[in-house]
């Protein structure tokens, strides 16, 4: 019976695996477009953006327009590096910094919105999952990483040490 029993647990974890990897992919993509469509609002309406920057948010030590460049740019540039799983935990990390500056920024509408609060909670929930363990199969990091590791990697000969 205990035969079987680990049988069954081994079947079911060899269809959960590539489960696994599609959550991965549909976490990234999730977040990915959520912040490429606030880059999208920021640069279609750009004096708006500036207004905002000006006068709603309250982002520390940057002057206004320089945040609300930098924060159009985070938001345009990492999401598809992240939907594609291209350099995915420094994208990740990046839109990581973007989300906690839109907090803190914004906090004194944020801290009383519950629901716009939890988008940031939950999109740093997200994030916090690539960070913690990469992209997952289905990336680009994951096709680059063995050519990576072969070249970083390789172990000297006996004839290629000093």
């Amino acid at each position: 019976m205990r035969e079987s029993s680990i049988v069954l647990y081994d079947r079911a974890l060899g269809w959960l695996r590539p489960l696994g990897h599609l959550v991965d992919l549909a976490i990234r993509l999730d977040v990915a477009l959520a912040f490429f469509k606030s880059g999208l609002v920021k640069i279609g309406n750009w004096s708006g953006t500036l207004y905002l920057f000006q006068s709603e948010y309250h982002v520390p030590l940057l002057p206004p327009h320089f945040a609300a460049l930098l924060g159009t740019f985070g938001e345009l540039f990492f999401p598809p590096l992240l939907a594609l799983g291209l350099a995915a935990r420094f994208s990740a990390l990046s839109l990581s910094v973007v989300n906690a500056i839109a907090v803190i920024s914004y906090w004194h509408v944020l801290g009383s919105n519950e629901a716009a609060l939890s988008s940031h909670y939950y999109w740093a929930l997200l994030l916090l999952i690539t960070l913690s363990h990469g992209p997952g199969k289905l990336s680009l990091d994951h096709l680059v990483a063995p050519l990576v590791c072969r070249r970083r990697c390789a172990v000297p000969t006996q004839g290629n040490r000093p």
